[in-house]
């Protein structure tokens, strides 16, 4: 948020032109801006910044290299204090032309951004493994001639009393429609009926691992499914994560990839070919590793034809 939008109530104490210096030619302002505006405008670059950082928060890897954490420290040092130093120029001044200048505020302001995305930085990257050397985790044993299949299920049932508080509401809100005691209300129902299936296939998650390779059921009729063969898994896993690592519950996408976070603890995580990884929270996820790296390593030694 603009620090002059929060400093509004202390610049009433105080007195400021309506056109406030922004710029400066040496120790001398050359242009100005209303002081809405001078307040409004950085407001939106710092909306700038916290999109940018989004964004690179959800890239793979984004949040392990530090740049989200280093973007918002050293964006909110900056404009704060050039804000700062607008202000405290301006204070007290009948003109803009009379705003005292900044030169001292642009070097103390550029050094502090710059440490503070620094710290940022070390404070928030995690150094990860030179690709090509991601450990491949357990290895399961098959006897010739076997099939192995491992399953496991997990459910939250917290986010299934929300789908059926979702469920209720968009029921409870139709039925009077249909019987016509009421008017449909389309803004209510239309974002009840969209979530409860929603959190309904993320409430619940099914995992099986075959010779076909590995397949997550969602939702209590294991639908939709996601899919991997063993030649697209490049390694399996066992790790443990908390929801406040993958960023909630249910279904969700940040700098680990992508988790299915049902409970805390012991996460299935494979990673593919093209280093995207997928995490679900389910129980013998160690077994379900060993499995999947088995067959993977059998069919890398397979010959295509």
């Amino acid at each position: 948020m603009s620090a002059l939008l929060v400093g509004l109530p202390w610049l009433a104490r105080h007195r400021m032109p309506d056109q406030v210096a922004t710029h400066w030619s040496g120790s001398h302002p050359d242009d100005s801006m209303t002081l809405t505006a001078a307040a409004l405008f950085p407001a939106g670059v710092w909306l700038l910044v916290v999109l940018g950082a989004a964004v690179a928060h959800r890239f793979p890897g984004g949040r392990a290299s530090g740049v989200p954490g280093t973007l918002l420290a050293s964006g909110g040092v900056l404009l704060t204090g050039a804000q700062a130093s607008i202000v405290h120029s301006n204070l007290d001044r009948s003109r803009w032309q009379d705003a005292a200048p900044v030169d001292v505020w642009v070097v103390a302001i550029v050094v502090g951004a710059a440490v503070a995305g620094l710290l940022a930085w070390f404070a928030t990257r995690r150094p990860g493994t030179a690709a090509g050397s991601q450990p491949r985790g357990p290895v399961m044993t098959i006897p010739a001639g076997e099939q192995l299949i491992w399953l496991s299920r997990t459910s939250n049932p917290w986010l299934q009393l929300l789908a059926a508080v979702l469920g209720t509401g968009a029921a409870g809100t139709a039925l009077p429609a249909a019987t016509g005691l009421t008017g449909l209300n389309w803004p209510l129902l239309v974002p009840l009926a969209l979530m409860a299936p929603a959190v309904l296939a993320c409430s619940s998650v099914q995992a099986r691992v075959t010779a076909t390779g590995l397949d997550i059921g969602f939702g209590p009729f294991g639908w939709p499914k996601r899919h991997w063969s063993p030649t697209d898994i490049e390694s399996a896993r066992a790790e443990d994560r908390t929801p406040a690592q993958a960023g909630g519950w249910g279904y969700r996408v940040n700098g680990l990839g992508t988790t299915v976070m049902l409970r805390r603890g012991a996460c299935l995580v494979v990673r593919t070919h093209q280093g995207a990884e997928f995490a679900v929270s389910v129980d013998d996820a160690e077994r379900g590793a060993a499995l999947l790296n088995s067959l993977t390593a059998k069919a890398s030694e397979t010959p295509t034809t």
